[in-house]
């Protein structure tokens, strides 16, 4: 981000990062979204992150509501001072006025006296007009408009004064002229469980790219969750073999998994990958390395409770902080919000190991009509990410065909992978077996035969290579003749 002087914090978490640094100092931006989007929220956070002095200028609510609404978010405006330019309800019930404005403010120019007078008296370092689209109605003519704002504008730029004015959505020239008057748009978007955030104009400065997350929560307030772009991240890193704890496993591997690459562990429900995947967490977190295993399909008790009647002791490891064990909750966070939670892990918090257990729990969370290709991307977003930073990623799969022809993901999401590891079902004598094997390997050779694993209350096994026998992978293999 940069971080030179003339940049104006945002005051909304996140958005320095989209705005690569913050506002620029004594420009103007234009936040234009409609009714309920959040724009009156970030406007405020603008004025709360002021050192100096900071104006807010209203005209729909009332400062008494603006102050409480605010307070309920967990913003403090106690050193803001509010302009309340709004109608109060007794000019409607009065005798003697027709309108819901007098005749002076119907020309705008009492109106614009007073914005003016309450500039002069603060001096605002920050300047907030919400919405600045309601000056046209007090205004006789888009022309009046126009040459008004424009003329405020350029004179809060020559004091220095950073400013932010929303506006909403309209028909006509009147969006486009204020857009065109500031410095800065940002679009705000909202559908029924979603906010999103995009800038589409930044003069002077460059901007992170798409449609960010917007989120208000209680006591919260605004925080933007950008976009990942991983070609702003690098960490220099090992290409040494990591071992799953499992000698027969690794064996498959050509020794294990390499560091910093990306292995889907697909299969069949039921055939192992949640097994598999808790082996690397637990031979992480015993080399004393930080593991995350995220669980987006199964509670975190009950993935705990399953591990231990396997003989995998992932809980005493989550008890002493080596591995973290989390429930992501799909459809209430967004791939942004998620890839923020992941990017504080490996951050913050040195994750070396990350396992996301599953792909179609993840893939509930994404929004847009183009589910498969928006997975594809955020995925590919999000390993990369990884991989730079030389964390190791564990992706698990649940493909629909239990026998049959081989699959190696019904996600598409192979190209993302260095070591595809599968698992399948065979029936023998009436019985059913369980196989694993290794389809791809991108750094080194692995072993490319077939062995039975089982899972029981001593733990994972795997046996030797199966030989003697053809058509495995169709799940009802055939005897050959030199097994007798």
């Amino acid at each position: 981000m940069d971080s030179d002087d003339r940049r104006v914090p945002s005051g909304t978490p996140g958005l320095d990062e989209v705005l690569q640094g913050g506002f620029l100092s004594g420009q103007t931006g234009i936040i234009n979204g409609g009714p309920g989007t959040g724009k009156t929220v970030l406007a405020l956070q603008f004025l709360t992150a002021a050192d100096g002095a900071s104006l807010y200028i209203g005209f729909e609510e009332r400062e008494a509501d603006i102050r409480r609404n605010a307070e309920l978010l967990g913003i403090d405006l106690s050193d803001v001072t509010i302009l309340d330019l709004s109608a109060g309800g007794e000019r409607f019930f009065s005798e003697d006025s027709y309108t819901v404005f007098p005749a002076d403010e119907v020309e705008g120019e009492d109106l614009l006296e007073r914005i003016a007078t309450a500039i002069d008296e603060e001096s605002p370092e920050r300047l907030v007009i919400d919405p600045l689209s309601e000056l046209r109605s007090l205004l006789p003519d888009e022309y009046q408009f126009r040459r008004n704002i424009s003329s405020l504008i350029n004179e809060l730029k020559e004091r220095g004064t950073t400013t932010l004015c929303t506006t909403q959505p309209t028909s006509g020239r009147v969006e486009q002229d204020l857009k065109f008057l500031g410095d800065l748009t940002i679009e705000i978007q909202r559908t029924t469980d979603h906010r999103s955030l995009e800038v589409t104009k930044f003069r002077g400065s460059g901007s992170a790219d798409g449609r960010h997350t917007y989120r208000i929560r209680s006591d919260d307030g605004g925080r933007v969750y950008p976009k990942l772009a991983p070609g702003n991240f690098h960490r220099e890193h090992t290409r040494d073999q990591l071992s799953s704890g499992l000698p027969e496993l690794d064996r498959l591997l050509g020794g294990g998994i390499e560091r910093g690459s990306v292995t889907v562990l697909s299969g069949p429900s039921g055939a192992g990958k949640t097994t598999l995947g808790s082996l690397f967490l637990e031979a992480a977190g015993n080399r004393g390395e930080q593991a995350f295993g995220y669980l987006f399909e199964e509670l975190e008790s009950d993935y705990l409770h399953r591990s231990g009647e396997i003989n995998i002791d992932i809980e005493s490891l989550v008890e002493t902080g080596a591995v973290r064990i989390e429930e992501i909750e799909s459809l209430a966070q967004s791939p942004d919000e998620f890839a923020h939670h992941v990017r504080t892990a490996v951050e913050e918090e040195d994750a070396q190991i990350v396992m996301i257990d599953g792909i179609t729990g993840y893939r509930l969370g994404l929004r847009g009509d183009d589910s498969q290709a928006e997975l594809t991307r955020e995925l590919h977003a999000l390993c990369r990410y990884l991989k730079r930073m030389g964390v190791t990623v564990l992706l698990l799969e649940e493909v629909e065909n239990i026998t049959g022809d081989l699959s190696a993901t019904d996600e598409q999401i192979s190209y993302l992978a260095d070591n595809i590891v599968f698992l399948r079902y065979m029936e023998i004598d009436g019985g059913i077996r369980k196989t694993v094997g290794v389809l791809k390997k991108r750094f080194g050779d692995f072993e490319q035969s077939l062995r039975e694993m089982s899972i029981s209350e001593d733990g994972v096994e795997v046996g030797p290579k199966l030989t003697g026998m053809r058509g495995i992978l169709t799940g009802i293999p055939e005897r050959t003749d030199e097994s007798g």
